[in-house]
């Protein structure tokens, strides 16, 4: 997990309250905590947990992966893979058992692109055939190409 990266976290959260216009206090109320500590948040003295990373987005309307990826507790990649699996599962147009292959479908491609990227990375550089192999790397290999003797 990465560092709590809480000055970004403090100017995110106030730029967040004062786009719904709510004062500290109206925000700390509402996802019920201290109005000091909420301003202590913000000013980048104290580093919430996540459950307040949670009460503070429910009470702001916002996802909570959101905050957490400003504070460093989740990578951007894993914020996009649970707010697409949220919006799958909040779909009121699909049933319960669409959503789930739904799910199997999206979680196959993820392993499957991300074993093509695995694969991609492991495979080596095959080496190339001897006619293609540079002068220099033959003479490495012991003493060049091999005169042809003259014929007679």
């Amino acid at each position: 997990m990465a560092s709590l990266n809480v000055g970004n976290l403090g100017e995110y959260l106030r730029e967040q309250r004062r786009s719904a216009q709510l004062s500290l206090r109206q925000l700390a109320d509402a996802a019920g905590v201290s109005n000091p500590y909420l301003s202590q948040i913000e000013r980048g003295l104290r580093k919430p947990s996540a459950d307040i990373l949670q009460q503070l987005a429910k009470a702001l309307r916002i996802s909570a992966e959101t905050l957490y990826v400003q504070a460093g507790m989740l990578d951007e990649r894993e914020r996009e893979e649970l707010e697409t699996r949220g919006v799958i599962l909040a779909d009121p147009s699909i049933n319960e058992r669409q959503k789930q292959v739904l799910l199997q479908i999206y979680d196959s491609f993820r392993k499957e692109n991300a074993l093509d990227t695995e694969n991609a990375l492991d495979t080596d550089t095959p080496e190339p055939a001897p006619e293609q192999r540079s002068e220099r790397a033959a003479r490495a290999d012991g003493g060049g190409a091999t005169p042809t003797p003259p014929s007679d």
